[in-house]
């Protein structure tokens, strides 16, 4: 009997080899990070897509069987994140809060935030609150990881504890460590959003797709995470999957721009499309800012203007970023670059001017035409080629139907 007992302890009822536990282990993580961008993230805490009752109780059974979390609390935290993004109030932005405090703590800065009542009372409204949820997932959180325990021991023998604590440490190292951490500190930008957010790769494979954590804070609202065409959504293809056989239904998608003919002068549809396309447009006003500091570092070398040099290195990192969400340092640093070129300068300042066609909110649609036509007159009046070349492919958007 004793001998058996060895023999279970060593291999656990399906004498799996290594690389057998080693595949064990890698899908069933991957598929819980399949069950939190595709449930609690897309569809539960931004509604970008519908899940048929069938998908939906699946990825609840899982995560309550995996991870313990409740739907409402991590819903509720995901969306004041987005609410209070960057400032004292997110529950985990390394801006505010540290890198290494996000990176090493994220599951602690978790679990402080689902404590916090009003949180869930005012940004956990319509999760699920059935019998199922009341009785079971939210009732007894820690049963389903404690039956999965069992499961891998039994299975696995004795090396199922290390399988269950791979399992247990898998979402808070790389959703709540690495995403929270790095997405908002690391990585490539494809558009200005107001917040530190990053993609952290173009190949969204290990984290299901919320690699593009950048893309997914400016169309928060989008089913699919990857919106340039070398980048890669797997969550997205998983959404794809379900709809084929009628378990997902995708809601809204990002916008795609269409470029016509230059129109002479801008009409109501050329502003109803810069408005429906700020976040590409700005993104391609970042990248003239980046150009333009370029060719006034070469001609700062060029002239021998050694004092200028230092001032624009210092804001290479910072001048494509929206002022808003800049840190004082980092304002002062952009400052000092515009006071040394009136390139930057005038850059700088007519971005503001962009900005407010849609941030002004006190003038009506006539208004904010003649207001984007005026700005498109000046810039390409400015002598500066990237604001003519802005200006021109402004008035080539077009509404999408």
């Amino acid at each position: 009997m004793f001998d058996v007992f060895l023999n279970w302890a060593g291999h656990g009822l399906l004498r799996a080899s290594w690389w057998q536990i080693v595949l064990f282990a890698l899908i069933t993580t991957h598929i819980t990070i399949a069950s939190v961008t595709i449930f609690l993230h897309r569809a539960q805490a931004h509604r970008a897509l519908e899940l048929h009752p069938i998908a939906s109780h699946f990825f609840r059974f899982w995560l309550w069987f995996t991870t313990g979390m409740v739907t409402k609390e991590w819903v509720a935290i995901h969306r004041k994140h987005h609410a209070k993004c960057e400032t004292v109030d997110d529950p985990h932005s390394p801006v505010t809060r540290g890198i290494d405090t996000v990176l090493l703590r994220g599951a602690e800065l978790y679990r402080t935030e689902s404590r916090n009542a009003e949180t869930l009372s005012k940004f956990g409204h319509g999760t699920p609150d059935d019998w199922l949820e009341r009785n079971v997932y939210s009732r007894f959180i820690w049963q389903g990881v404690g039956l999965l325990l069992i499961l891998d021991v039994l299975m696995f023998g004795a090396i199922g504890a290390t399988v269950w604590a791979v399992q247990m440490l898998w979402i808070p190292i790389w959703a709540a460590g690495v995403i929270n951490g790095l997405g908002h500190w690391w990585g490539y930008r494809n558009f200005s959003a107001r917040d530190r957010s990053h993609n952290i790769s173009p190949w969204g494979l290990l984290i299901g797709g919320e690699e593009l954590h950048n893309n997914h804070h400016t169309y928060p609202t989008s089913a699919k995470l990857s919106v340039k065409w070398w980048e890669f959504d797997i969550g997205w293809a998983y959404i794809r999957a379900l709809s084929w056989v009628g378990l997902a239904k995708p809601r809204k998608l990002p916008p795609q721009f269409r470029l016509g003919e230059v129109r002479a002068e801008v009409d109501q549809l050329t502003l109803q499309a810069v408005i429906a396309n700020r976040y590409e447009l700005m993104a391609r006003y970042a990248a003239g800012l980046k150009s333009t500091l370029k060719a006034e570092l070469a001609r700062a070398a060029e002239q021998g203007a050694v004092s200028h040099l230092p001032t624009l290195r210092a804001a290479k990192r910072w001048i494509g970023i929206e002022r808003e969400i800049l840190c004082e340092r980092s304002r002062a640093l952009v400052d000092a670059a515009a006071s040394a070129s009136p390139n930057l300068s005038k850059l700088l300042h007519m971005r503001e001017e962009l900005k407010s066609v849609w941030e002004q909110t006190n003038l009506n649609a006539d208004q904010l035409r003649l207001k984007l036509q005026d700005w498109c007159c000046r810039a390409e009046d400015s002598g500066l080629a990237p604001l003519r070349e802005l200006s021109l492919r402004l008035r080539r958007y077009t509404p999408t139907a």
